[in-house]
């Protein structure tokens, strides 16, 4: 058994250890919580240090899409930054218990000012959170809802999948609502699309985890450009 999950993060541990150099304060996180959420004032930047959180947003609709999920090492808030109205644009939600450390927004700005090593670091992560938003919409708007469901399930095998004899385990429980919200669709459309995939033999279920047997199918799908993975995950 092999994990996938070779993507590695955009800022490297050394540049986590002197952004964590900077800290205001450290804080337990709780699921269910939010850390923040759209239209707050921002304080600055949140690295986190231990626990998962879902960034998303709410759309006029009422419906919830989601644009990552955030773990160990990941920087979220960013979008504050260099900001004349450093309101939250998006919502962090605790989906697992752990920790954040908190960077003040005038802190980190002044500091990448200085430092410019650290701020052309922080600039290329900047740039890769940017293409792969950018990317999960081409597949949204080029493919419908089905190729997004297509896109979600390509990309958590980049970022959670473990290689098994008959195909890629997703080693992450995830409901079809959160799978909804990946995609900007209803819990019943991935219900219905994930029962066809199922049929033709390109996918199973086993304890609440999705294995894909086929994934190539998935990729022809949507015309896949098997773009650099560091462009297409869910982290």
């Amino acid at each position: 058994m092999s994990h996938l999950k070779h993507s590695p993060k955009t800022v490297h541990s050394l540049q986590i250890v002197d952004l964590l150099c900077f800290t205001e304060k450290k804080m337990n996180i709780s699921k269910g919580d939010y850390l923040f959420q759209e239209g707050m004032t921002g304080e600055g930047i949140y690295i986190i240090l231990s626990g998962k959180v879902q960034i998303s947003k709410i759309t006029s609709d009422g419906q919830e899409l989601t644009f990552r999920i955030c773990s160990k090492n990941d920087i979220i808030g960013e979008a504050i930054l260099f900001s004349y109205s450093p309101k939250h644009l998006l919502n962090a939600k605790i989906i697992e218990d752990g920790e954040v450390a908190l960077i003040r927004k005038d802190i980190l700005e002044n500091e990448l000012f200085k430092n410019s090593s650290l701020a052309f670091e922080f600039m290329k992560w900047m740039s890769d959170q940017y293409r792969k938003t950018q990317t999960m919409f081409r597949d949204l708007i080029l493919h419908g809802k089905k190729g997004a469901l297509y896109s979600t399930l390509i990309r958590m095998t980049n970022s959670y999948g473990v290689k098994k004899e008959d195909g890629i385990l997703i080693d992450l429980p995830i409901t079809n609502q959160v799978l909804g919200n990946f995609c900007g669709t209803s819990r019943e459309n991935v219900n219905r699309a994930l029962s066809d995939l199922k049929k033709e033999g390109v996918i199973s279920y086993s304890k609440g985890k999705i294995t894909i047997h086929d994934l190539q199918f998935l990729k022809d799908a949507i015309c896949c450009e098997d773009c650099p993975a560091i462009y297409c995950t869910i982290q």
